[in-house]
């Protein structure tokens, strides 16, 4: 039972990273056809990296890639400021009932599929640019869109650390003389910056990846690299995709070891003292 439990681990694993490295593969490929994957650079015109080079050549996508970059961290840091107090609020509300209703509430982004999320959101902008007769859909509105669906997310992870937090941390603070809001900063915060880092990081990942909805909210003037790159693939697949996808990976990557590293010291910090 064990080797087979093993081997279904490894084809489950294989099924999930396959593509990725098939991917990752491609966009070092030596010819420009999808069709043949090949290595040999001495009898090739393109030269190790090519597809790198030119996506970074590429005016359209660099600014697609800037926009997201711009987007995603003004979004993951609205939704974390307003998921933090919201979760705040909502773990010290005494009434359960009300409580629960409003935990429910905030969580129907989360569950809502995408399209009805970015269909619902996109009647909601048209309609109120239709009544005020100003405005189009851009940055404003998919910055909105991604606080909005982000928030959830935010809030699901602080939670859990809230009801982990010894109740009387918070009183020891205030009897050894600090005010609520000091105790909050020097006590409260930093017992939950693991998780409010974490639900930063979700965020900033889940913005900077949004396709479906961003597709709906984006204008003329503002476009993001999911959306650009995807456009692209309508026509074809050229290798720069390739490119623009594998540092996405490695983006998400690198902030995923980041978020791993930093819980790591604050939980190490916390247990020390």
């Amino acid at each position: 039972m064990k080797t087979v439990g093993k081997i279904y681990s490894i084809f489950i694993y294989l099924c999930l990273y396959a593509p990725i490295v098939i991917m990752v593969l491609y966009s070092f490929n030596a010819v420009r056809s999808t069709s043949a994957l090949s290595f040999d650079y001495a009898s090739s015109k393109y030269e190790f990296g090519h597809w790198y080079a030119e996506a970074f050549q590429n005016e359209y996508a660099l600014n697609a890639l800037r926009n997201s970059l711009i987007l995603a961290l003004l979004s993951a840091i609205a939704a974390t400021l307003l998921g933090t107090l919201a979760a705040y609020g909502l773990h010290h509300l005494k009434m359960r009932r009300i409580r629960s209703a409003i935990t429910t509430v905030t969580n129907i982004p989360m569950m809502n599929p995408d399209i009805v999320t970015g269909i619902s959101m996109m009647l909601l902008f048209a309609t109120v640019f239709a009544i005020i007769r100003i405005g189009e859909t851009g940055f404003a509105t998919l910055l909105i869109a991604h606080i909005t669906f982000n928030l959830p997310y935010v809030i699901l992870s602080i939670m859990p650390r809230l009801r982990q937090m010894d109740k009387n941390l918070p009183e020891a603070a205030l009897d050894l003389g600090c005010t609520p809001v000091k105790s909050f900063f020097l006590v409260q915060l930093p017992f939950l910056f693991p998780a409010i880092l974490s639900g930063f990081i979700m965020a900033f990942t889940l913005s900077l990846d949004d396709y479906v909805i961003s597709l709906f909210l984006s204008g003329p003037k503002f476009e993001t690299l999911p959306v650009f790159i995807f456009g692209l693939a309508r026509k074809s697949v050229p290798p720069t995709i390739y490119a623009l996808s594998t540092l996405f990976l490695i983006m998400v990557l690198g902030l995923l070891v980041f978020s791993n590293i930093m819980q790591a010291r604050m939980e190490k910090k916390n247990n020390i003292n």
